[in-house]
Order: C-alpha cells, then structure tokens, then sequence
C-alpha cells in the first residue's frame, strides 16, 4: 500500500487486516463534525469491502457505554474518533473475550495497550494539530481498500479519474478534510503535518480544490454585507459587527456587487433575512477573482488605516479548502461550513443527519441538516450573549461558568471557546464550562415536571477551551481534564486546546480548584 501517512502504515495495515477477517463489524463514533466525517469514511470503506457493519454513535465513550457495546453480539468493533482515551475500560472487556477492538483515534491514549491501534500519537505524529479523527479514519480505510482486494478488483475496467479515487477510496480524503478543518486543525487557516498530505491526494483525486483566500466563514453560503458584518475573528472597526458600516463600506467600492435580476440562486436557506435584502447581493464564492481582489484589499486597507495589528491582519487571508464536487453557493462546497453543518446535527441527537449527508443524502437529510444548523446559530448566539452578560468566575489560572440547564451540553464547549475574548472573558486563560447532563429520558420529555428533571442530573459536563499561545506555553487541557476529573470521581480527555470530562454533580468547585493548580504547574 503506498499510502498518505507512512509512519502509519503498517498498523493501519495490521487493523485493515482484521477488519477484512471480520463476519461484521459494529462500528462506533463521536457524534461532532470529525465523529461523523470519521464514520462516513469508515462505513464507506467497509460497505466497499463487503464487510456487514451497523453504526452506532456515542456523545461520550463511557464504561456504561462500553459495557453496552460488549454485550452486543459483535464480535468486533472499530471505534472511531475516541477509544483511545477508554482503552483501559475496552481492554477489560477484550479481556474477557466480548469483542475485539480496532480502533482509529487521535486523542490521547490511556494507559492501556491493545494490539488494533492506529493513533499518530503513537508514532510521533501530534493527534491535536497533524491528524484528526476523520484522518485517522481514512488512513484505515487506505489500507483496508489493499488488503480486500478493491484496488485490483475495480481498476482493471478504468484508466483513472473518478473511479480509481473510488477504487482505493483516495475520494474520502474530502470527508477527512472537512473532520480537521470542523476539529480546529487549520492552525493559522492552513492545515499542516499528516493533514497537509491527506489534502494532496484530495487534490489528486480531484475532490479537493485549495486556494488563498480570503479567511473568513460563510464564503459560499452568506450574502457579501452579512459575511463582512459577522466576521468577528479579525475585528475591523466600523465593518465587524455593523450592518450600516458592512454596507457602507461594499457601497463604496468600483464593483457591481448586487445580482441584475435580484433573488437568491443559489438553492441554499441558510442566510437570514434581513433590511439589507440579502437576496439581491452576491456571495463571496460568485465573485470573480479580480472582484475578490478588489474586495480584499480594500478590507486590508480598512484595516491599517484603523489600527489593527499586522498580526491580525495577517489573519484575514488563509488557505480555503473546497470541495470540488460539490455545487457551488452551498454550505457542502467548503469545508469549514460543511464541519459546522454537520456539528449542528449530532449535537442535537441527530447523528443519522449528519452521516446520511456525509454519505449523500441531498434531499431530506440535507434539507433537516440546515433547519438545525438554524437552530444551533440561535442557540450559540443566545449562549454566548448569556455567558458575556453573567460573566464568568476568576480563578488564579482559570476561569469558570456553569450554565446549569440553560445552555445546551452538547454546545456548551463551543459556546465556552466562542465567548473568550468579550468583555470580562480572557483569552489569557483557559476557559471551563460546566453544563447539566440528563439521561437520554429526561431531556426533552415534556411531561416531566422540574423535581423530577433534577432527580435524573446525577452528571455534570464539563468542557474546556484555549488559545494555540498557551498550549505553545505548556498548557495541555487534555491532562487538565483527566487528572482534575478522575480526582473528584469523573472522568475526562481530549486535546491540548480542547477537552472534555464528565464529573458528579456537586464536584465541580474541587474540579476547579484542582484544574487551576494544574494548569498553574504547567505553565510556571
């Protein structure tokens, strides 16, 4: 096999392997944007194989989850985006001979060994910055279209294009993309290291298009005034967060930037109307590249002249990654709106969206996806406007809210990352965010009254975000998490600039304490 990532590839062939021994296989995967990218690919690989499989996803890979798994009748299971960190639960269980693990993770691995392991941080490769889950992933399914004899199989009747990428499933690479771009990957809008060559068999393949472009979220999909006036991630004085002044300034540029016939081509819903009558200006993606540069620069000007830092300014152009086969003016065209697309779906219990338009789907799932990425722009924005209005508590080294029931657990940690910055919320600090968890009976069942929705909490969520500068310090949440939770009876893992933990309700001040002391070690 001459596959993407060669430091993997003979563990990715040994799991490969086993996969194609199999009679079926249960696969399981986290339910964000590389949870679902990273099933995608792995159910594809498998269903091109022939190998019988049944997915089932999980917002937490806990012992009661894991215990769950074993009693199934699978006699393996491929985990996908976690296991890693429960390998010392999975191990109990492969012990006891109910299944047999492989695993295609990139999170930190507990200290427990299993012999189907294919994690780059197992072969020197950072698993938070180089490779996600959905690379991971598409590594294994590589290896697995050699071992099961695809390749040969099916490029005997073509000479290239399309169907050798099919062939030996080089056109999953768009879907890996989309999972470390929707995992934060893109550090400085570009993404590097293992990702950097998944990228160039996409390109190979020709389902992936890269360009410089302008670094900002909604390129496709929102009209020219709401991209300006919602990009928020380089703030440019009188254009950032203003509708006039993201109209004004359009307004005075040499440039026909409004459709002749008025309307929305595009077939997308997914801007919101407003007085700026969004239907009659173009997107970013329908301008010309001469159109493009005019705008840029322009903004780059706007941006000098009110004194924002060449640092920052520097942030306005990145690398944008397209997906070439997609239609252009949607959301599935780039990949950053694709991850938030899908991390809309399965952060509201609606993971058979998410996968059935990784896999697809145009009609229904697609139509479902963008009413809930609706919702999920309105539960963010009321998230983050209450988060900044309460404030959050200060700790020496970190700082802290709990949003109780009121924000949702599955959105808290974005909320958390998307509020640092405003006012009284440091990005000098790693942020903790703690939400209620509810059993699956509980949460929306209108026919409980609140006593009896209280009984159900036993947990709460716990979620923590910070800046690529600290974690260049020293600062590892990954550690942070665990070790605080397992202190106070939980558990935790993750990234060094994103983790998570599940903790008993009423713990969370020791959690805290805890956490900042950590966090103080790491970076004194």
């Amino acid at each position: 096999m001459a596959g993407p990532i060669p430091e993997l590839e003979e563990r990715a062939t040994a799991c490969a392997r086993r996969l194609a021994d199999a009679d079926r296989v249960l696969l399981a995967s986290h339910i964000d944007a590389d949870g679902l990218t990273s099933a995608a690919i792995a159910s594809q690989a498998l269903e091109r194989a022939g190998i019988p499989f049944e997915t089932v996803f999980e917002k937490q890979l806990d012992a009661d989850a894991i215990a769950a798994i074993a009693a199934t009748e699978y006699d393996t299971v491929l985990f996908t985006d976690f296991g890693s960190g429960q390998l010392d639960e999975i191990t109990v269980h492969e012990d006891e001979g109910a299944f047999t693990p492989i695993i295609a993770d990139h999170h930190q691995p507990a200290d427990s060994e299993t012999h189907y392991h294919l994690n780059p941080l197992l072969f020197g490769i950072d698993g938070a910055s180089e490779l996600s889950g959905a690379g991971a992933s598409y590594v294994l399914a590589r290896a697995l279209a050699d071992v099961s004899g695809q390749t040969a199989e099916r490029t005997m009747t073509t000479d290239g294009g399309a169907a050798a990428a099919r062939a030996d499933n080089r056109d999953l690479a768009a879907l890996a993309v989309v999972g470390a771009v929707g995992d934060m990957q893109a550090a400085g809008g570009e993404l590097y290291g293992a990702n950097e060559r998944i990228v160039a068999e996409g390109v190979d393949a020709g389902v992936i298009e890269t360009s410089t472009d302008l670094a900002l979220y909604g390129k496709q999909t929102r009209p020219l005034p709401k991209l300006l006036e919602y990009a928020t991630d380089v703030r440019i004085p009188g254009i950032s967060g203003s509708e006039r002044g993201a109209l004004s300034f359009l307004d005075d540029l040499d440039l026909e930037l409004k459709r002749t016939g008025g309307g929305d081509n595009t077939g997308t819903s997914t801007s919101t109307s407003t007085s700026t009558s969004d239907g009659n200006w173009r997107r970013w993606a329908e301008l010309s590249g001469d159109e493009k540069q005019t705008v840029a620069s322009a903004l780059v000007k706007r941006a000098v002249s009110r004194g924002v830092p060449a640092s920052k300014i520097d942030q306005l152009v990145g690398t944008a990654y397209v997906l070439s086969e997609e239609p252009v003016g949607t959301e599935l065209r780039d990949a950053s709106e694709f991850s938030t697309l899908l991390n809309a779906t399965a952060r509201y219990d609606r993971a058979d969206v998410g996968l059935g338009v990784c896999l697809g789907d145009r009609d229904e799932a697609l139509d479902r996806a963008r009413t809930l990425l609706r919702d999920h722009r309105r539960n963010l924005s009321n998230g983050i406007e209450l988060v900044t209005e309460e404030g959050v508590t200060h700790a020496d080294n970190v700082q802290w809210f709990h949003a109780e029931d009121r924000i949702r657990e599955t959105i808290v940690g974005i909320v958390a990352g998307m509020a640092m910055g405003n006012a009284g919320i440091s990005r000098s600090k790693p942020i903790i965010a703690f939400a209620d968890k509810r059993d699956e009976a509980g949460s929306d069942a209108p026919d409980k009254n609140d006593s009896e929705k209280h009984e159900q909490t036993q947990d709460v969520k716990v979620s923590a975000r910070a800046t690529h500068s600290l974690t260049r310090q020293g600062l590892d949440l990954s550690a942070v998490m665990s070790q605080a939770a397992r202190a106070v009876g939980g558990d935790g893992g993750g990234h060094n600039v994103a983790a998570g933990a599940t903790v008993p309700k009423g713990e969370e001040r020791a959690f805290v304490d805890r956490a900042d002391e950590l966090v103080g070690d790491q970076l004194s």
